[in-house]
């Protein structure tokens, strides 16, 4: 590794851009199945006088939540994929077919950047002669590494981040006392959420605070929702 590459990946090492892809997936991985199993848990505990119909619920809500993550994850950023891989291929044959067009194409790219436009032409002749391809795929298109669409590391993200955050709820189905267990279950799964704000939030550089109202805020609807739910269908099961 050179000087100046090891340089450079110091650089991206210090910024958190770099980590959007897979940290999106398991920050939203995570708040569901924190999020879906409680709920679900909260409302059956609020319609059930017995332990074990909030258990079976809670465990079907986990593994099926996590499978359904896991694979609609995989699936939506494969539709990602996809459409990426139909441009690259058409931008292909764009410079096979009108090289000149796509190089004042390029040049005009790098003028609207703030480039005068003698030195953006002269910009877009260099990239092209080093990799045309590159080029318009990084500038045109708007596709790089850091953006490009990863659907097996999405969806693993995903999967395990939802396993991860839903047996937290879970395990207080387990060992909480059952009476009064609904809120039981909405504090514990709010600390939990407090404490995903938290963790995404110095993983991604951003403002812990606003992590944490967003995450406490939307959990507590969705979880009163379901738990009001439960108690006005409360069959005593």
């Amino acid at each position: 590794m050179t000087e100046k590459t090891e340089g450079l990946d110091n650089y991206l090492a210090s910024h958190y851009i770099h980590r959007s892809n897979w940290l999106r997936a398991a920050v939203l991985g995570a708040n569901d199945g924190i999020l879906s199993t409680a709920s679900i848990a909260i409302g059956v505990a609020a319609a059930s006088a017995t332990r074990e119909p909030i258990i079976l619920a809670t465990l079907a809500g986990l593994v099926a939540g996590a499978l359904s993550m896991a694979a609609g994850e995989y699936v939506s950023v494969s539709s990602q994929t996809d459409v990426e891989k139909a441009d690259i291929e058409r931008e292909k044959d764009e410079l096979k077919e009108m090289p000149e067009i796509e190089l004042q194409r390029l040049a005009e790219i790098y003028e609207k950047r703030g480039l005068q436009k003698a030195t953006a032409l002269t910009v877009a002749k260099e990239l092209t002669e080093h990799d045309a391809l590159g080029a318009h795929i990084r500038d045109e298109l708007g596709i790089n590494e850091i953006s490009q669409a990863k659907p097996t590391q999405a969806a693993f993200a995903s999967g395990a981040a939802f396993t991860v955050g839903g047996l937290l709820p879970f395990l207080v189905t387990l060992f909480l006392p059952l009476k009064g267990m609904e809120y039981s279950i909405y504090g514990f799964a709010l600390f939990f959420l407090i404490a995903l704000g938290i963790v995404a939030a110095k993983t991604g550089g951003s403002s812990i605070k606003k992590a944490i109202v967003r995450i406490t805020f939307w959990g507590t609807v969705a979880m009163g929702l379901t738990a009001l739910v439960g108690y006005l269908f409360g069959v005593n099961v």
